[in-house]
């Protein structure tokens, strides 16, 4: 599944960052967003765009556009 389909709340693990273009995916590296990083999604901006995320006790706000492109597994099953 992709970031964008978890909702506010749930908690997931990072399986893949390869459609992630070179540079954004390097910079998500360097904060920390590497595969099997766990991470929960905090909200959503109220129109949509960004979601901020908390990975590793930091918090990161990713446009829909990258996070859309970052495959992860759902802690819910």
């Amino acid at each position: 599944m992709k970031l964008t389909e978890l909702k506010p709340g749930k908690a997931g693990r990072v399986l893949s960052l390869s459609a992630v273009p070179t540079i954004p995916r390097k910079k998500l590296m360097a904060m920390g967003l590497l595969p099997e990083t766990e991470f929960s999604v905090i909200r959503y901006a109220p129109m949509g765009d960004p979601v901020q995320i908390r990975v590793r006790g930091c918090d990161i706000a990713l446009r829909l556009s990258l996070a859309q492109n970052i495959e992860v597994a759902s802690h819910d099953g």
